[in-house]
């Protein structure tokens, strides 16, 4: 085993001397980890460890000393990452590493100059850094160049695994680095970095996958907790405006005035948005939400308050829908430690970009996952101070009639349950593995046919079913998607009766947006004179307004065959909206949700309001008694079911009662994520429903298929649309449904009512 001082012996000059620049009085222990892995072995490796702890760093050093040792004869490492964001921070970071060192990095996305692919093209070497989509392209495009390209690649760095394992686009990378290893004859080592991994065997099992090569874990040491955590709660345009109390000091007359008078001021706005805008003022921060809708929002009311005050408007904007200048003059700001901003994001820039100094984060609303929330958090404290985040919950003050499942704040509790977890447990979510793909499947025949050129249908099926990821189809069901894939004409069979791509496959493989596995829309382009603003789902009529980058514009006139819209920019704020959806919550963190309202703990990041209101919460759930059963009378025939489950086995409950929804004698189902249920109950007996239900399920059990329609065609993935519907019911089935955790919960809820109530 290398001892630490052998590692940095054996790092090049460059490597030692960024190590004395940047001031680091030793390695770090993921980085001696790293190194002994690399040097040590012939494995893979996942490493896992807090934002912030040098792991990108702790993978580039062994790599690059190995790279100077033996210099290889194309690119020798490929980077791959799921946003062009983390790959143009990365490629900053990489190139003043590799100054002067000979070893180049390229840069390889849809906002990258042609002339700089051209220069890799013509003279690879290096390092190559590339999301899923250009890569895919690359192997569609270029695969007669690809054994020049690659062939003497010697590791494949994936950034941000958590995001990636069990997705249809992490999936797609595992079926491109088997495609790669099948063309290059070998399978060069995978190194998966990621600071939020749940469980570490199960993201080793998908970075391993088809490569056979086993995966190094280094055990780390455990974090020390360093976080400076607030929550704070606010009714939405309460009558009583000042719910954040007089200042600090206040203690005099004339102070109190002042106090009152700010407050009269900016009565008109809101007391949670001004309390979000005073967190944030002069320090240099983010500002997340979980939604583009959300951030377009926030941002036009952050810089309203500005306007307002008088202040200066410091108020970036970040999503996925913004042109590229806007998101890198963002990210630009951001790293500038002269400039004190706010950025107000998504998802985007929630994944290792290093963005320096950034003093605080803020969240707005509760975050889906443990994950999501210590993504968040790692983006401050950097530079050797702790993490700082505020979160801020709004809702509307509910009225005298307000039914008993919607007086809870649920968002408020889960981020509570979340922020326990991990503390508690350092529970942070595992990885789920799709069953049956096959939007995956679809798109990786197309972009195989369209590479290989003609083959055999055993040879077709053989090579799509020998990628890792799409493994788990059978075989009968692959065939079935071919067969319907020949009928539309994506496939064409040949007089020889090979498999070609067919007319409707090559249009498709004809657009850009082939290459991306995750679902798109026919965005429209927005633009202001020669600036590009963004995109939107649905262009307006001239003269309307819509909300875009935190501003408001109105239209000026509509391309809708090139789908271009010009717009002028007017004062103001709008909502706006796009499709999709908002992730998935785990069950761990519903049950932890039911226990805050269980237990008397007192938080300390808890505001003066958020106690308040989660005290509030916790005596109405224990005076309803929701917390003792979780089937609880609403009045009349109305019932509410608190199952305390999430969002798959949530989901799955709500089927299965509605698929029994005569032999239980309930109907009118609705429900709000997955924190309840209400329906109506004939025979108004809580006790007889809940045991005959549990009754059925010793049984029976629940078969997830039955609960599918007949007559659902549940699209959700890119593709779907293109799938045989059976096919798609039982994807569905698989992957979207979990019987054996409902199953238990329904027992579980029989068990809650007395003895003489289960008879």
């Amino acid at each position: 085993m290398y001892t630490d001082e052998e590692i940095f012996e054996r790092f090049p000059p460059f490597i030692r001397e960024y190590i004395y620049r940047h001031s680091w009085e030793s390695l770090r222990p993921v980085q001696i980890s790293a190194a002994r892995s690399i040097f040590g072995t012939d494995r893979n490796l996942l490493l896992t460890s807090a934002t912030a702890s040098g792991k990108t760093e702790a993978a580039l050093f062994p790599i690059l000393s190995l790279l100077c040792e033996e210099r290889t004869s194309g690119i020798g490492v490929l980077y791959i990452a799921p946003l062009k964001s983390l790959i143009n921070d990365q490629f900053g970071r990489i190139g003043e590493l590799l100054d002067m060192t000979g070893i180049t990095v390229t840069h390889w996305h849809g906002d990258v100059a042609q002339s700089h692919k051209k220069k890799l093209l013509s003279s690879p070497s290096g390092i190559l850094q590339i999301t899923p989509e250009s890569l895919e392209s690359m192997l569609v495009n270029r695969s007669n160049d690809i054994v020049r390209l690659f062939g003497d690649l010697k590791f494949v760095i994936i950034d941000e695994i958590h995001t990636l394992t069990g997705s249809d686009r992490g999936n797609q990378i595992i079926c491109q680095l088997c495609r790669l290893g099948r063309l290059i004859g070998h399978h060069p080592r995978r190194i998966g970095l990621s600071a939020t991994v749940g469980s570490p065997e199960l993201a080793a099992a998908w970075l391993e996958a088809g490569s056979g090569r086993e995966t190094d874990i280094p055990l780390l040491p455990p974090e020390k907790l360093r976080w400076r955590l607030g929550m704070e709660h606010f009714y939405i345009q309460n009558a009583s405006f000042d719910q954040r109390g007089n200042d600090a000091g206040a203690a005099d007359a004339a102070a109190v005035t002042a106090t009152a008078e700010k407050n009269k001021k900016y009565s008109a706005l809101d007391a949670g948005y001004e309390y979000i805008y005073d967190c944030v003022k002069n320090k240099k921060s983010i500002v997340f939400s979980n939604s583009r809708e959300e951030t377009e929002y926030i941002t036009a009311t952050l810089r309203q308050i500005a306007s307002k005050r008088g202040d200066e408007d410091i108020f970036l904007i970040h999503h996925g829908n913004l042109s590229a200048s806007i998101r890198e003059e963002a990210e630009a700001k951001m790293k500038d430690d002269g400039i004190n901003a706010v950025t107000c994001a998504t998802v985007t820039m929630e994944l290792g970009i290093d963005i320096g100094r950034l003093e605080r984060v803020l969240q707005n609303g509760a975050p889906t996952s443990v994950s999501s929330f210590l993504q968040r958090l790692g983006r401050s404290g950097r530079r050797g101070q702790p993490p700082e985040m505020m979160e801020v919950f709004r809702e509307e003050n509910p009225l005298p009639n307000t039914p008993l499942p919607q007086l809870i704040p649920w968002e408020l509790i889960r981020a509570i349950a979340i922020v326990q977890l991990y503390i508690e447990e350092r529970f942070i979510e595992p990885p789920h593995s799709k069953k049956l793909p096959y939007s995956l499947a679809f798109h990786q025949t197309l972009s195989v046919s369209a590479s290989c050129g003609e083959l055999k249908p055993s040879q077709l099926c053989q090579r799509a079913l020998s990628l890792r990821a799409l493994s788990s189809i059978p075989k009968d069901e692959y065939r079935a998607l071919i067969t319907s894939m020949l009928e539309q004409g994506f496939l064409e069979m040949t007089e020889e009766k090979g498999i070609i791509v067919g007319l409707a496959g090559e249009r498709l493989l004809s657009s850009f947006k082939f290459y991306a596995v995750f679902k798109d829309s026919e965005d429209f382009t927005v633009r202001c004179e020669s600036d590009e603003i963004g995109t939107i789902t649905t262009p307006p009529p001239v003269g309307d307004r819509f909300a875009l980058a935190g501003r408001v514009w109105e239209v000026e006139e509509l391309d809708i065959q090139r789908k271009l819209i010009y717009v002028h920019k007017v004062e103001g704020k709008m909502e706006v909206s796009w499709p999709g959806d908002y992730g998935e919550i785990h069950t761990r963190i519903l049950k932890r949700m039911r226990r805050v309202l269980e237990e008397d703990a007192d938080y300390p990041y808890l505001g003066p309001n958020a106690r308040e209101r989660l005290e509030t919460a916790r005596h109405l759930a224990r005076n309803t008694g929701m917390l003792s059963k979780s089937v609880v009378h609403l009045g009349g025939l109305t019932y509410c079911m608190f199952p305390w489950l999430g969002t798959r086995s949530s989901r799955t409950l709500r089927k299965y009662l509605s698929s029994h929804s005569a032999d239980y004698r309930i109907s009118g189902i609705e429900y709000e994520g997955c924190c309840f249920i209400v329906f109506k109950l004939e025979g108004n007996n809580a006790a007889e429903f809940v045991n005959r239900m549990a009754a059925d399920i010793r049984e029976n059990g629940i078969d997830c298929l039955s609960l599918v329609s007949p007559s659902e065609n549940p699209v959700f993935e890119k593709y779907d649309g293109y799938i045989p519907a059976s096919l798609l019911r039982k994807a569905y089935a698989a992957d979207k449904l979990t019987a054996e955790e409902t199953e238990e919960r329904i027992i579980e809820i029989a068990g809650e009512f007395e003895p003489e109530e289960r008879l």
